[in-house]
């Protein structure tokens, strides 16, 4: 129904003309005044197209926090907001039955290197064998791997921060139990944003590493130049998109989640643009005014995009016509015109 509607507008404007016209023949010529106008030559244009997606601000560096061992959650000295450096402790893990593991491996340790001094000395008194030694030294080696192993486990208890950043999600607290993999904390480097979107395979095989795009935040009304820094080398066979990851610094006002528009670039068209100020509403159709035999001639128009002042045609007009582009909102079809050519 909305596709058939302007057809008929069309269609009365048209019979409207007509009627105008074929009252004119019958009561003669109406003396209009000339006006003074400006005209432009209707010409094809090279544009190109842009298509816009959807993305979501977040940062370039973020991590979740969790530990490797289970243990009760003995301190978090760090809140929701929290700013953190590189190293500064986040969770400490009580875990006793680790600490009396570190033990026991450095008693073990201890027991094998005593024993290796023991069979080392009777072998030189010939009170021993080279195969008593080496099965020695494999004990020894055994015992240093165990306690490695016990105090890696004991340096798990304490979790620092892996970067600079800022605490943006706060899931456990003390005295909560940890357990390996389960996350604790979120931490993310808001110096170093990037946007994460999702677009268009037919535009995907267009865009390269560090191709700058235009980004904009609704919130603050704002506008970025990124670079490209990452692209999936695959196609979602859902979505039949790719993730692009777009990088880009001095944003102090935004925030990671926040909504994001990006341009891309479209494919080059070529089309009959004219200056916005020389399309007049008709209604719910649009017109514009042609010079022919130096008095204006009304058109009917279709129009596309609007970009930089100007409005796409896509019917109604041709190339090579002269459209007037002033003192067109009063103007009658058929009235005489002063051009400035």
């Amino acid at each position: 129904m909305s596709r058939i509607l302007p057809l008929v507008l069309f269609s009365l404007c048209l019979l409207l003309q007509i009627v105008h016209a074929s009252t004119e023949s019958q009561n003669g010529p109406v003396s209009l005044p000339p006006v003074q106008v400006q005209t432009i030559t209707v010409k094809h244009e090279n544009i190109d197209s842009r298509v816009e997606v959807v993305g979501t601000v977040e940062a370039v560096d973020q991590a979740v926090i969790a530990t490797k061992i289970s243990g009760t959650i003995i301190d978090i000295p760090v809140v929701l907001g929290s700013t953190v450096s590189r190293g500064d402790l986040l969770v400490k893990i009580n875990a006793d039955e680790i600490s009396a593991r570190v033990l026991q491996a450095q008693a073990q340790l201890a027991q094998a290197e005593r024993n290796l001094k023991r069979e080392e000395k009777l072998l030189k008194q010939k009170a021993s064998t080279q195969e008593t030694v080496r099965s020695m030294r494999d004990l020894l080696a055994v015992a240093e791997a165990g306690h490695r192993e016990a105090a890696s486990m004991l340096s798990y208890t304490t979790i620092t921060a892996p970067f600079s950043g800022v605490i943006t999600k706060k899931i456990a607290n003390s005295g909560d139990l940890a357990t390996p993999g389960t996350p604790l904390l979120r931490l993310e480097n808001p110096a170093q944003l990037q946007v994460v979107a999702a677009i268009p395979e037919s535009i995907s095989l267009r865009i390269r590493l560090d191709d700058r795009l235009s980004i904009q935040i609704p919130a603050d009304n704002s506008t970025h130049e990124g670079i490209v820094a990452e692209i999936s080398p695959v196609i979602s066979p859902r979505s039949r998109t790719a993730e692009i990851k777009i990088n880009f610094s001095d944003t102090p006002s935004l925030r990671t989640g926040m909504f994001a528009r990006i341009g891309l670039p479209g494919t080059e068209t070529t089309t009959l643009m004219i200056p916005q100020q020389a399309v007049v509403p008709f209604g719910q159709l649009e017109k514009v005014f042609v010079v022919q035999q130096k008095k204006a001639q009304l058109r009917l128009v279709r129009t596309g995009m609007r970009t930089r002042g100007m409005v796409e045609i896509l019917s109604g007009l041709q190339a090579g016509e002269q459209v007037v582009t002033d003192n067109n909102r009063l103007l009658v079809s058929g009235q005489p015109l002063i051009t400035d050519k």
